[in-house]
């Protein structure tokens, strides 16, 4: 075969399209269910991540309701738990101080559940789902949607290809991407899915939905000393809200127990933040060096930084979840509870519903969306969806400036979701900055820099132990770099050097003549999708770069 000019197809039964907890899950629950049923099925998960876990970032709080649904053994089977959450803690910090909050909100009550790893847990169900007979491709990144005759149902997947250069010339290297043909493609890309977006293009799956939004999440792990004074405590599950941001502007922090006195610590903002010029970095560093989180981590060593946008809209932005051939699962479906910063287990609960539909349209011999239909139709009558339910407008709600947030936030705490107005509007992430003020905003002194503790962002990225290869064209595009000289500058001051925490985005000025140009770099991306999302101008497309590129997270 002549690779140059004909691709190579493979088909399967079912094909899962991103390698996190629910396409994990739905493949481990479909090779169960199709054992059971005596049925011989050729089932496969791709991964853009260079290994399983290598992309795979979060808080990360698991609740095991829907691991247990799934596996009741799972502790006995070595799931890789850091620690069991003992006790919860809710505070708010001022510039100095911290208020601990009479009470912790019901949603994040998390007494019981488990401090997890992603990127470890992941692997751990990898390993599983081979064992099982699943064919799982790390390093192979969808770069297009296959569709059937009619133009409307979804076939398969296209992955990219290998050996392209800078230029778009093909190396010696050159590898074309494989078609992978599936009866049935459940995609579950997490947030912001490059392919589910363009399947919504062509079929219109968020048609009447209200816009996903998103959340921001900087997080490290740190490895403190052993005469720390954190690990151990009764309450080993902090949450913030206030410093370093103001009461208008949506997110809040984290520190999480680990294992082998580590801890999680984390800062999410909201991407419906109005100031243009918030660098999302510098208020996570602000957030450490408070004295409150700084009396934690204290003697720390930074073992493991990164960075992911989380979508955070729920139920009003969910989009179709089945259309013939294909099923949407997890993140690129916006399945989080957002008041309770937890996702993990809706993603796995309905990765598992849609192998359940998928299995059923195999004996059945119809993929069609009234077939896989019954993949929504179960998830509507599960506990999951009684979570996004209550959570419908909770980050419609935080989008709003203070003191209206806090009363919808209050309205909607006492009505279980419901609030003042249901389903509340709210716009796009990208259309919600206003102009940039004159002067610079507050930055953390530069002073704290240490290299060890307190990281800048480069610092970040090598611990991310992101790489790309440097000679391939860039998967970051903006269409338009006039427009961000021109227009952009003048208006918000380039956001996009600010809300990028990876520092792919920098504006130079030429000394000669005084003129501005955008400058790209694009390995340092941590494919978190920010610039996708954010930009006012909607500017910037980010697209999957070669497979196997992007960060490689063992422990975040």
């Amino acid at each position: 075969m002549d690779m140059d000019n004909e691709r190579e197809k493979i088909d399967f039964d079912i094909l899962f399209v991103g390698g996190g907890p629910a396409s994990l899950a739905g493949a481990i629950r479909v090779m169960r269910g199709a054992a059971e049923k005596g049925l011989e099925l050729e089932v496969a998960v791709i991964e853009k991540g260079a290994e399983i876990g290598s992309h795979a970032l979060s808080g990360a709080i698991l609740n095991p309701r829907a691991l247990r649904e799934l596996m009741p053994d799972y502790q006995e089977k070595g799931c890789p738990i850091e620690t069991t959450v003992r006790g919860d803690g809710f505070y708010f910090l001022t510039a100095n101080k911290s208020l601990k909050m009479p009470m912790t909100p019901r949603h994040m009550h998390n007494a019981g559940f488990h401090v997890v790893s992603l990127s470890k847990l992941t692997r751990w169900l990898a390993e599983i789902a081979e064992e099982m007979g699943v064919n799982i491709f790390p390093g192979f990144s969808g770069k297009e949607v296959l569709y059937g005759p009619d133009g409307k149902t979804v076939a398969g997947v296209r992955t990219g290809d290998q050996g392209i250069g800078k230029d778009g010339e093909k190396k010696p290297n050159f590898e074309p991407g494989i078609d992978l043909m599936a009866r049935a493609t459940i995609f579950g890309e997490g947030a912001r899915g490059s392919l589910t977006a363009d399947a919504a293009k062509k079929l219109g799956l968020f048609d009447g939905k209200l816009p996903q939004v998103f959340e921001t999440g900087i997080k490290e792990v740190i490895q403190l000393p052993e005469d720390n004074g954190f690990v151990g405590r009764p309450v080993n599950d902090l949450h913030t809200l206030g410093y370093p941001l103001d009461l208008s502007t949506p997110g809040g922090g984290f520190i999480y127990e680990m294992a082998d006195n580590r801890v999680s610590v984390g800062f999410l903002v909201g991407l419906a933040y109005r100031n243009a010029k918030l660098d999302l970095y510098d208020e996570f560093i602000k957030f450490k060096a408070h004295p409150f989180v700084a009396d934690i981590i204290r003697g720390g060593t930074v073992v493991e930084q990164g960075a992911r946008t989380v979508s955070t809209g729920g139920y009003y932005t969910m989009p179709e979840l089945a259309v013939n051939g294909a099923m949407f699962v997890g993140g690129c479906a916006g399945m989080q509870n957002t008041p309770g910063l937890k996702g993990i287990h809706l993603a796995m609960k309905s990765g598992m519903l849609a192998a359940d539909a998928a299995l059923a349209a195999v004996e059945a011999d119809r993929f069609d969306k009234e077939t896989l239909s019954a993949y929504p139709e179960s998830l509507s009558d599960s506990w999951a969806v009684d979570e996004l339910y209550e959570g419908r407008n909770f980050a419609q709600a935080l989008g709003r400036k203070s003191p209206v947030k806090w009363v919808h936030l209050g309205a909607q705490y006492i009505t279980r979701g419901r609030g003042i107005l249901d389903p509340m509007p709210m716009e796009p992430d990208a259309r919600t900055l206003e102009p940039a003020k004159a002067g610079e905003p507050e930055q953390p002194d530069k002073a704290i820099y240490d290299g060890t503790l307190y990281v800048d962002k480069l610092t970040g990225v090598y611990l991310s132990k992101t790489q790309h290869r440097e000679d391939q064209p860039s998967h970051l595009i903006v269409h338009d770099t006039h427009l961000c000289v021109t227009k952009c500058w003048g208006t918000y001051a380039s956001p996009c050097t600010r809300f990028c925490p990876g520092q792919v985005y920098e504006m130079e000025t030429d000394e000669t003549t005084g003129e501005r140009k955008l400058k790209l770099n694009p390995s340092n991306c941590l494919h978190c999708k920010t610039c996708d999302i954010k930009d006012p101008y909607d500017n910037i497309t980010w697209t999957c770069p070669e497979g196997g590129d992007g960060p490689n997270y063992t422990v975040v």
